[in-house]
Formats: structure tokens, C-alpha cells, sequence
């Protein structure tokens, strides 16, 4: 598998998470928010294509809420457009997106209150 591939490139992604996106996947992982099943490093395609498919690397995934969550650390403040953009695109695609910042996870309890709320609306 190409580490360019979706999948490859997700393989890899999983093996580096920031400490930020560890902290959130350890109560994310195995069913353990509210039964809800959540993917790590997940890949959305949204333009197929065999040779090239376009797609994003989705930081966590519910699937059946149909909710992507981003984990933002600094970068994500010079590149808005881009962020925009990505998320535009998503929810052309029925997603919707839910953009946590790092400095956020400090109040651990705060975000998953936030993550429940936009799950149960």
C-alpha cells in the first residue's frame, strides 16, 4: 500500500498523533463516549479517482452522527482558508464538523460536554 495512499497515509498518521489528539482518542477509542463508535485518522474521499483520489485524513470520525472532529494545534491559525475550505467540502459531503483546539483539551471534561452536545443535536 502506497504511504500515499488514503489508507497508507492514515497508517502513518495513527502512528504520530499529537500528545493532544492521544489525550482525546483515549476517550474516544472502543465505544467508551456514550457507546458512539469513533475512527482515528480516518480517510474521506471526495473526489474518487483510481489513480488519485482526493481526500482528507479526518483527525476522529462517528460515523453514524456523521461528525468529523479536528484537533487544531497553532498551524491551523495561518492557514483559515484552508480550513474553511476542507470544511465546506465535508459538509458538501452530509458532514458535519466539529473543530476543537488544542489549548481546549487543558479542560478535558469541557470538550467531551461539547463533542455530546453536537452528537445528541
Amino acid at each position: 500500500m502506497s504511504d500515499q495512499s488514503p489508507i497508507g497515509r492514515a497508517r502513518r498518521l495513527r502512528q504520530n498523533m499529537t500528545r493532544e489528539e492521544t489525550k482525546l482518542w483515549g476517550w474516544l477509542r472502543a465505544r467508551r463516549f456514550h457507546g458512539y463508535k469513533f475512527l482515528r485518522q480516518h480517510p474521506i474521499i471526495y473526489q474518487p479517482d483510481n489513480k488519485h483520489p482526493q481526500f482528507f485524513i479526518a483527525d476522529f470520525y462517528c460515523a453514524s452522527k456523521k461528525l468529523v472532529i479536528e484537533v487544531d494545534g497553532k498551524i491551523h491559525d495561518f492557514q483559515k482558508e484552508d480550513d474553511q475550505h476542507r470544511d465546506d467540502i465535508l459538509k458538501g459531503l452530509g458532514l458535519r464538523v466539529l473543530r476543537i483546539r488544542n489549548d481546549e483539551l487543558k479542560d478535558v471534561v469541557n470538550v467531551l460536554d461539547k463533542i455530546k452536545s453536537v452528537l445528541d443535536s
